[in-house]
């Protein structure tokens, strides 16, 4: 018999021997917080038969609790459940070890229903994003990551703390952190936006201020993405060259990960015609629909640590599912349902100013040392850079 089936028992032992203490438990310890149901059933008989007025309830302190408390209680209680008896009810009293501390023993339970509640709802969170990998949606994913969300700030009053994030001071451990195959459709729809801003460098600007590099699943999609990102902010021409020569620089060769074909490939102008905006959303979609199924695993490796403490736990949890709201609110700014989140200084700028562009170009520009530079040799000038403010046609 595990801890938490003990604790059940003795707060219903505890309320059996001593009626009063609903009036500590009756505000925030519910019928459906207990895990077994005939103890949920017990649990709530005596809510109700509390709230029509028992004389087991009404009576004042240090009165004789009547033998009718517990067998209008197991008498209630068999119209919700099967098999229970009136010797159930007297083991449960034999079970308490003092009913004065029946709000302590309530509190275990309500700590094993935190955890067990959790651990439901972000299987449910991964379903739908699993289901909605499948069809191409959003909608069952957004909607349970807000049940989570809703559920967790409930638990969080009835726990008495305020529903805070916090980061987890340690890392998870458990499957949550298993690396994803990327889906086929999904990996096409990276790879023909990539070569839409590559082909018109000027529908960068209708994506760069809600499409990530973290939203491309495929780790060479994001190096390109940020090379493409990098040679719009110094205001530098964008083609198939110049985005190899980006991704050089950035180390993306080196490792051997991303071949040089693939980018020339990927950035060839005449292999993709079409609309960037169009694809970035797809590219958005099917990122929260994967972080949302990562964000599950996370969170139900947390509810299965039952060394966290209910108020650890759902901080944790909220902590968790920000992530998940960050995308959301990109993805309402790409579908054009409300204004696109303030930027930050990590990404481009739909149009730099041209003290900032040359700034960046002087950054990106190699520096001789003070002893194999010439001193009487001036620099060459910067190329004039390529400057595109247009926007792409619809």
């Amino acid at each position: 018999m595990t801890p938490l089936v003990q604790a059940e028992q003795a707060v219903l032992g505890a309320v059996f021997l001593d009626p009063a203490q609903l009036d500590h438990l009756s505000p925030w310890l519910r019928p459906e917080h207990f895990s077994r149901p005939i103890h949920a059933a017990l649990y709530a008989s005596m809510l109700k038969l509390h709230a029509d007025g028992h004389s087991a309830t009404t009576g004042t302190s240090g009165d004789p609790i009547p033998l009718s408390w517990v067998t209008d209680t197991v008498q209630e209680a068999s119209t919700r459940t099967r098999g229970l008896t009136a010797s159930y009810a007297h083991s449960l009293i034999s079970a308490c070890p003092r009913p004065d501390h029946a709000p302590v023993y309530g509190r275990m339970v309500l700590e094993g229903a935190i955890h067990r509640s959790v651990t439901q709802h972000a299987i449910r969170l991964h379903q739908a994003a699993r289901a909605d990998a499948v069809r191409g949606g959003v909608e069952e994913t957004v909607r349970h990551a807000q049940v989570l969300s809703n559920v967790l700030a409930d638990l969080a009053h009835r726990w008495g703390t305020e529903p805070r994030p916090v980061p987890s001071p340690e890392p998870v451990t458990s499957s949550a952190r298993q690396p994803q195959v990327v889906d086929e459709q999904v990996f096409a729809d990276e790879e023909f936006l990539l070569g839409c801003i590559s082909a018109r460098p000027q529908q960068l600007l209708d994506v760069v201020d809600w499409l990530h590099p973290g939203d491309f699943a495929d780790t060479d999609h994001q190096q390109i993405y940020r090379a493409l990102g990098a040679l719009h902010h110094r205001g530098e021409p964008i083609d198939q060259l110049t985005v190899l020569w980006e991704t050089q620089r950035r180390g993306a060769l080196s490792d051997g990960t991303l071949v040089a074909e693939r980018v020339l490939r990927i950035c060839d102008p005449l292999s993709f015609s079409g609309v960037a905006e169009h694809f970035g959303e797809q590219v958005v979609q099917a990122s929260l629909v994967r972080t949302a199924a990562a964000v599950a695993r996370q969170v139900r490796s947390l509810a299965d640590d039952e060394s966290l403490a209910p108020g650890q736990l759902i901080s944790y949890a909220l902590h968790a599912l920000g992530p998940l709201d960050e995308i959301r609110l990109r993805l309402q700014a790409a579908s054009g349902n409300e204004s696109a989140p303030p930027q930050t200084n990590s990404r481009p700028t739909a149009s730099p100013p041209e003290v900032r562009a040359e700034a960046a170009r002087s950054r990106s520009r190699p520096h001789a040392t003070a002893v194999s530079a010439p001193t009487t040799t001036a620099a060459p000038h910067a190329p004039v850079p390529y400057r595109s403010t247009r926007r792409s046609p619809s």
